[in-house]
């Protein structure tokens, strides 16, 4: 009987927590906007613009670490790890796949600085 109360009762939890956290962002990114009103700043200015290296550092992790866990598949299949070995082989290899893609990233940027493009 306990089990069928908690099935019923985690996607209502998960709903109301989806929502709150939705209503909370909103509702606080309003009271800053009408806190950079009231000082006279256009909260229009606070967004970012697009950051080529940031996505790039980025996108170069995610690869990284979607290949680690990739090989992690392969060679906890290979060789037959169990247990605590196969959790530690992916997590070790999702760390140094992610690891590599930030490396890559770092040698790009520095063959190739940001700002080298625009003077052209």
């Amino acid at each position: 009987m306990a089990e069928g109360i908690v099935a019923l009762l985690i996607p209502i939890i998960i709903s109301l927590g989806a929502f709150l956290m939705i209503w909370g962002v909103r509702y606080f990114e309003n009271k800053e906007n009408m806190a950079m009103i009231e000082r006279g700043l256009d909260p229009k200015k606070k967004r970012r613009d697009a950051d080529p290296s940031r996505t790039l550092r980025n996108g170069l992790m995610f690869l990284g670490a979607g290949l680690g866990l990739l090989m992690a598949i392969f060679v906890s299949k290979a060789a037959d790890l169990g247990g605590a070995e196969r959790v530690a082989a992916y997590f070790s290899l999702i760390a140094i796949g992610g690891g590599l893609g930030m490396a890559l990233a770092y040698f790009y940027e520095r063959k190739n600085p940001p700002g080298k493009d625009e003077e052209a």
